[in-house]
């Protein structure tokens, strides 16, 4: 069958829409000023209701939310470059694409939230995004967090780790080299092929997390409770296990590289 030129324009673009388009991106519920003038009129007793707001692309730094309840918010490519979420909610909030020089959410609940391609790096502001005490149960997180303070944050269930049917891009993973964990609760989350060289994870619970080929040179484990925790093709050179729980319920550890020279 021959088709008109109208045909074969729709024919063309049939295919396209079967695959699913990415929508124009709209306007944000609310200006940025207006969001300064609600956080203005709230405070830590009355915190600002921003839930479910779209504040996406806007620039909010330098801005103290006062525990402002952002559940749900969606905040891609959101700018919060030295803002303070200290205990605020951010429960399945996108924070995909948001710039987090400097940001404090120490004790915020990010619980589900989804945070890839996190903007970490470049500007004046040097500091990592502070998590200590940060509920990140069940969070997505593709980020460079070398040094980032974690310390008491709930990781139970994250998805840290790399996503192999997601990576057309290239293989993208998240970096907590040197990262302070000490205390941090990571049973059951994925870190898979995760770098967290000398990482701080003294006391943490790690029972039944993935550490599927993650680089944990230099890590220490101190104390660690590690019961099911996989180690399979993980890189223990130097890993201190001194005193760490359930070495004997551990997965994998016969399959890790350089087990041998793990301190024990």
């Amino acid at each position: 069958m021959k088709l008109r030129p109208g045909n074969l324009i729709l024919a063309l673009l049939l295919p396209v829409f079967a695959v699913g388009v990415v929508p124009l991106s709209r306007a944000a519920d609310l200006t940025a000023d207006q969001v300064r003038e609600v956080l203005a009129r709230a405070d830590r007793e009355r915190p600002a209701n921003l839930t479910g707001k779209d504040l996406s692309d806007l620039d909010l730094s330098s801005i103290d939310f006062k525990h402002a309840d952002l559940s749900g918010a969606n905040l891609f490519g959101t700018r919060l470059v030295s803002s303070n979420l200290a205990g605020a909610k951010l429960a399945r909030a996108n924070l995909n694409g948001a710039w987090l020089m400097g940001t404090n959410f120490a004790g915020a609940d990010l619980s589900d939230s989804s945070m890839l391609s996190l903007v970490i790096l470049g500007g004046p502001v040097k500091e990592k995004p502070n998590f200590a005490g940060a509920n990140l149960s069940g969070v997505r997180m593709i980020a460079d967090l070398p040094g980032a303070d974690l310390h008491a944050a709930n990781l139970s269930g994250a998805k840290l780790g790399v996503d192999i049917k997601n990576q057309g891009m290239g293989q993208m993973r998240t970096d907590l080299s040197g990262a302070n964990l000490a205390g941090a609760d990571l049973h059951d989350a994925d870190m898979n092929r995760s770098l967290m060289m000398f990482a701080d994870l003294k006391g943490a619970n790690l029972r039944g997390a993935n550490f599927f080929r993650v680089t944990l040179a230099g890590a220490d484990l101190s104390g660690a409770d590690i019961a099911g925790a996989d180690f399979t093709e993980a890189d223990l050179e130097g890993t201190v296990l001194r005193g760490v729980k359930g070495i004997e319920a551990a997965k994998g550890m016969d399959k890790a590289t350089n087990r041998d020279k793990a301190v024990r």
